[in-house]
């Protein structure tokens, strides 16, 4: 039987890659195979670009086309293999974070990226989208307190706003795979949806 395939979406200081712990144990109490990864990155070579599209400075269309090639080759070495063997796969962020941060943030042209959707990952979409939610301003303030910032992570709060609303579009387009989760609250409440979330999934 084919895996599932779960992706987590959210702007930078959203909280979703604190809960990919709690997601990951939920589903392997239930004898579930899980392959955790994450984009852009993944494989050797999807690593390699994450250092060039988090740090380099670049045209946002070269940075979208960048952005697919790594996500091109996820699919092609990790994801599908995965997917196909049964494994269930969580990925921290997927093609849903390239309409949210190239088309919302950075104004590449939707029919383009739709074009490139279609081209690398054909009928490949995730079948369960967790969207954490936050407002801009907790958002920024968590990064302030956070890491030294990747380059998206030093954009203002324009940017993000931006992203924040292209995000909540999307969630509107496929309701039937996209679970909001207000992540402006305690991680604790947070994470017990989440694990409400993965269980009621994985039955």
């Amino acid at each position: 039987m084919r895996g599932k395939f779960i992706s987590l979406e959210g702007m930078d200081g959203a909280g979703k890659s604190s809960h990919i712990d709690t997601i990951i144990t939920t589903l392997e109490r239930r004898g579930i195979e899980v392959v955790s990864t994450r984009e852009p990155g993944g494989t050797g070579l999807g690593e390699k670009l994450r250092e060039l599209l988090l740090h380099e400075s670049m045209h946002a269309e070269t940075e979208a086309l960048l952005m697919f090639a790594a996500r091109r080759e996820h699919i092609a070495q990790l994801i599908l293999p995965a997917l196909e063997r049964g494994a269930w796969v969580v990925s921290d962020r997927f093609t849903d974070a390239s309409f949210a941060y190239q088309c919302g943030g950075r104004g590449v042209d939707h029919n383009k990226m739709a074009i490139l959707e279609q081209w690398v990952q054909q009928d490949l979409q995730p079948d369960l989208t967790l969207l954490f939610d936050v407002p801009v301003e907790t958002s920024v303030q968590r990064l302030a307190a956070a890491r030294t910032p990747d380059k998206f992570e030093r954009e203002s709060h324009e940017f993000f706003r931006k992203i924040r609303n292209a995000y909540l579009d999307r969630a509107k387009e496929f309701p039937h795979r996209f679970r909001l989760i207000d992540g402006n609250r305690a991680l604790e409440i947070v994470s017990a949806d989440v694990v409400e979330i993965m269980s009621t999934f994985a039955r």
